[in-house]
C-alpha cells in the first residue's frame, strides 16, 4: 500500500495551511520553504492555483494520486454536486471516521489501526482504509486487550477532540455510530472543492 512520505512542515508551509494538524513551525515561519520563501509568493498561473487546491485536499486525507482520482471519478457518477459528493466520500472512509472518533490521533494512525485489524464495522473486521461507511453503521475497536489499550492511549492524547455531529461516540465502550451522511457544512477542510472539480475537468 502506498504511503505519503516527506516533510509535513515543508508541505504545510508550501501551501500556507496546517494540513496535518497544528504546527508551531508554521506559526513561526508563515512563508514558503526555501531561500526565496521570505520574499513572498510569486504570482502563479491558473493551473497552479487549481493544482495547489487539489494537492491540499489530497494531503489532508493522506491519499496517493491514484486513490484520490478514483474517488473523484466515483463522485462524478453520483447525482448531485460533484464537489460536495467527493468530500462526503473522503469523509466516510473508515480511516477518516476512525480518526474523527478519537480512536486515533491522526489519519495515518487511524489507517494503521484499520490495516492491522483493530477496527470492526458492524462487528466485522475491516482492513481496507478506503471502506466507505453508511448511515447506521457501528464502528468499534476490537475487544482485545492490545487493541483497546492502543485506542485508549489515543483517546487520552486526543481528549479534547470533539467528534462531528454526524457521528455518536461512546469512548468508554470504544464504539461509534454513524448517525447520518455528513453534509458539506459538517466537513471542515481548508480547501475550495470547486477548484478541485475544475482541475479534474480540464
Amino acid at each position: 500500500m502506498g504511503r505519503l512520505l516527506g516533510a509535513k512542515t515543508r508541505i504545510s508551509r508550501r501551501y500556507g495551511v496546517a494540513l496535518f494538524g497544528p504546527s508551531k513551525a508554521l506559526e513561526r515561519k508563515n512563508y514558503p520553504p526555501g531561500i526565496h520563501g521570505p520574499k513572498g509568493k510569486r504570482k502563479g498561473s491558473e493551473y497552479g492555483a487549481l493544482l495547489a487546491e487539489k494537492q491540499k485536499l489530497r494531503y489532508q486525507y493522506g491519499l496517493m494520486e491514484g486513490q484520490f482520482r478514483r474517488f473523484f471519478q466515483q463522485a462524478k457518477k453520483v447525482r448531485g454536486v460533484t464537489g460536495a459528493t467527493f468530500l462526503q466520500l473522503l469523509e466516510r472512509r473508515i480511516d477518516n471516521v476512525t480518526f474523527r472518533t478519537g480512536f486515533a490521533t491522526s489519519r495515518r494512525g487511524a489507517r494503521q489501526l484499520v490495516v492491522h485489524g483493530h477496527i470492526l464495522v458492524n462487528s466485522v473486521k475491516v482492513t481496507s482504509p478506503s471502506y466507505i461507511v453508511k448511515a447506521g453503521d457501528t464502528i468499534e475497536v476490537k475487544n482485545k486487550p492490545g487493541s483497546r489499550q492502543l485506542a485508549q492511549k489515543n483517546i487520552d492524547v486526543a481528549s479534547l477532540q470533539v467528534a462531528p455531529e454526524w457521528i455518536s461516540v461512546d469512548k468508554e465502550k470504544f464504539k461509534a455510530i454513524v448517525n447520518r451522511i455528513p453534509t458539506r457544512e459538517d466537513i471542515q477542510v481548508n480547501v475550495n472543492e470547486q477548484l478541485v472539480v475544475e482541475f479534474y475537468s480540464r
